[in-house]
């Protein structure tokens, strides 16, 4: 099991030092999300410092860039880290496509999968330089002429990793792609009886195994040095459970507990704006379905207890902030438990 950690750098010009603390501190893998800011910037300035570790987006928003711009931007990144880019693509929920993007919604499994051939087919016209042609339903792309050609790459097999939350996804990446991101939101259960299955089924599919698509997580965990610590830095991740649980696309997380009357309240409070109150809605027993909870010494054992067998790189939900104090030992710890690169 692999370790990975997220980073957010707020100042482009310290991301490259950002990702240098990583690889030193042993880690397995960095990875830069659609928040507030481009999460491809990043990528560059640690690919200039950084030799091992990988390198990924969790997740590049996919329908709002054409999959030719996506594929010259992954193209350029596995080019300049040595094949250590893992590209990593969402959907993002209808709202977000259409009032945020202002880009036309169509459903999006069948849309994500156009999209990824389509990558695929742009990539082989880079390498080879045979004609690129790619037609279907959402997607034509017949064009590609010497002058806009970047050429061949030593690493031309870029993996492709996707997010999801329900079946479908699921089905997409077991058939297609090389890793799926497990949304933080989720139970071990429903690891096992829907993740899990789907990817097999997709795989299966294709002729292809579980072993053939690698899942991993930024996972909620809850630590302290201790009880009290750990009580009041709960907070937080009961008001993210909450956010999630009140969302219409992860309702099927919460059904399968048999939450879904939560879900319609938290639902209801969110469309009112009582952000700040819908945490206080999480109970214990839900938290500990959605987070691991030890103190910082155990976290990592408790982590690795809790998935191995299931998720073949792990890592944590807040970032990875070198500076902060109270954090050291936690990523001291994970080093420790999970990485061994000498």
């Amino acid at each position: 099991m692999k370790f990975d950690v997220n980073i957010f750098p707020t100042d482009l010009n310290g991301a490259g030092d950002l990702a240098r603390e990583v690889e030193e501190h042993g880690f397995d893998g960095l990875w830069t999300s659609e928040t507030g800011h481009n999460p491809f910037f990043p990528l560059t300035h640690a690919a200039a410092v950084t030799r091992r570790i990988s390198l990924g987006t969790a997740v590049a928003i996919a329908f709002p860039r054409s999959p030719m711009v996506m594929a010259q931007t992954a193209w350029d990144l596995a080019g300049q880290s040595d094949g250590r880019f893992i590209l990593g693509l969402g959907t993002q929920v209808k709202a977000h496509i259409t009032k945020r993007f202002s880009t036309g919604w169509t459903p999006p499994v069948p849309r994500l999968r156009e999209y990824i051939e389509s990558l695929r087919a742009i990539w082989a016209t880079f390498q080879t330089n045979a004609p690129l042609r790619y037609v279907g339903e959402q997607y034509r792309f017949t064009l590609m002429t010497p002058f806009f050609t970047p050429g061949p790459i030593k690493t031309p097999d870029i993996p492709i990793y996707i997010a999801g939350v329900n079946d479908g996804l699921c089905r997409l990446a077991g058939e297609l792609c090389q890793g799926f991101h497990v949304h933080p939101f989720h139970s071990v259960r429903y690891l096992k009886e829907l993740i899990i299955p789907n990817i097999e089924r997709g795989a299966a599919k294709a002729g292809r195994t579980r072993a053939d698509c690698a899942l991993t997580c930024a996972i909620f965990v809850v630590t302290g040095k201790n009880a009290e610590e750990i009580q009041n830095n709960s907070t937080f991740v009961r008001s993210q459970i909450a956010f999630y649980a009140s969302t219409p696309s992860y309702s099927p997380v919460m059904e399968k507990h048999g939450w879904l009357d939560l879900h319609q309240q938290l639902n209801a409070m969110s469309r009112e704006g009582r952000w700040f109150e819908m945490g206080a809605l999480i109970s214990d027993d839900m938290l500990r379905e959605f987070a691991v909870i030890a103190p910082v010494d155990e976290l990592a054992h408790a982590v690795r207890e809790r998935y191995t067998g299931l998720l073949d790189r792990v890592g944590y939900y807040f970032p990875f902030v070198p500076g902060e104090a109270d954090k050291a030992a936690v990523w001291r710890s994970a080093a420790e438990v999970f990485c061994n690169h000498g």
